[in-house]
């Protein structure tokens, strides 16, 4: 049996009857967001300015991010449930760093050095490191579930994607409540809370993803 044979009958030995990976996962990841939203729903809620918000090209970038950040963050995610890992999946993200770096010259440009530090600092980066994490909870147990069902080739950093993938989704939600548009906030403090998600899954991915 070819090399790449023998890969896709151990992946699929190993997925859910009827299903392939990717579309299990996002299975697993839609289900998890749906018991995030109610919390958001009960705890935080959208902003009362959503309205408003909607037709500012700082909030449409915001959400632009996180929504970029996590289809990169799932693409990856596959690639690493593979027993072959891909060459340089960091690569997978560059997106996400090129978009995040012009709307943060964008911002630096557009406003006067004095209002750089408030902006940065804003006015809810202590909810936003709770926030996302909390939201990030559900999604990240039930892609790990799943994952089981793969063969990744690194368990630690196939559970780093899963946090990663938890942590956008979280970001995802959170972004509609958050008053904090500036994309100094958003790279700063949105990258800050998925740390210890991406963190959290590496270390729960070596553990629960070995076969």
């Amino acid at each position: 049996m070819k090399t790449d044979k023998l890969i896709d009958a151990l992946v699929a030995d190993r997925v859910p009857r009827g299903k392939t990976l990717r579309s299990a996962l996002a299975a697993a990841l839609l289900a998890g967001c749906l018991a995030s939203f109610a919390f958001f729903l009960a705890t935080l809620g959208v902003r009362a300015d959503i309205g408003p918000a909607l037709g500012t090209w700082r909030f449409e970038l915001k959400v632009g991010l996180v929504l970029l950040a996590l289809g990169l963050a799932f693409s990856l995610c596959i690639a690493l449930s593979r027993p072959v890992p891909p060459a340089h999946p960091g690569r997978r993200l560059l997106p996400l760093a090129a978009l995040a770096a012009i709307a943060v010259a964008i911002e630096l440009l557009a406003q006067p050095s004095v209002s750089w530090a408030s902006r940065l600092v804003g006015s809810n980066a202590l909810v936003c490191l709770i926030a996302i994490p909390t939201l990030a909870i559900v999604p990240l147990v039930a892609l790990l579930i799943i994952l089981r069902a793969g063969a990744p080739a690194s368990p630690a950093l196939a559970g780093g994607a899963a946090g990663l993938l938890a942590a956008a989704a979280a970001a995802a939600l959170y972004a509609f409540h958050c008053f904090d548009d500036s994309p100094l906030f958003v790279v700063t403090w949105y990258t800050l809370a998925a740390i210890p998600v991406v963190l959290v899954g590496a270390l729960a991915g070596r553990r629960l993803l070995r076969w």
